[in-house]
């Protein structure tokens, strides 16, 4: 039997999303799964949502708003490190703590793998997974991703180190 899904709708990120997109920035809580170590001011934020091209040969990244049928705002998914010659890119993903465990984080990342072979033509994805992250590694798992490698020490969050499973997606 296939696993039902809630829709879910990427889109650009709107001047309106900016509140969203602040509180997810500083949510220390995720600050040791990435590379943000200091709070973002409204005006960086602001700043950013107006001088974006949205052109990810520009840009290097793309950064979309998540949105379930009912069009409110469940996450926010990312790709970022775009490398144009190699055509790969690494993909992160933020589901609002209200919106988890229902579906919504497998529903976009699968639409995000379709944007990046059919519109960008990205040859792979990667993403880095704290290696106790047991709910990512299985999300990323589920949508074809394949734990390459182990990337010993490779987080810290201010007290201990974490290792990371670099897991890739080829397209």
């Amino acid at each position: 039997m296939t696993e039902q899904l809630p829709q879910v709708k990427l889109r650009a990120i709107e001047p309106e999303d900016l509140d969203t997109l602040y509180n997810i920035e500083n949510n220390q809580e995720l600050w040791d799964i990435g590379v943000t170590n200091v709070p973002y001011s409204r005006y960086v934020l602001h700043d950013y949502v107006a001088n974006t091209v949205c052109d990810i040969y520009t840009d290097k990244q793309v950064r979309m708003i998540i949105e379930n049928s009912e069009r409110q705002i469940v996450g926010i998914v990312d790709i970022t490190d775009f490398n144009p010659q190699h055509q790969r890119a690494e993909i992160g993903i933020v589901i609002m703590q209200e919106h988890r465990n229902k579906g919504y984080a497998k529903a976009a990342l699968e639409e995000i793998i379709r944007y990046s072979h059919s519109i960008l033509h990205l040859h792979q994805l990667y993403a880095y997974v704290a290696d106790n992250n047991e709910k990512a590694i299985r999300l990323f798992t589920s949508t074809g991703f394949s734990h390459q490698n182990v990337l010993r020490n490779w987080l810290f969050d201010g007290d201990n180190y974490r290792n990371a499973l670099l897991m890739q997606l080829f397209l």
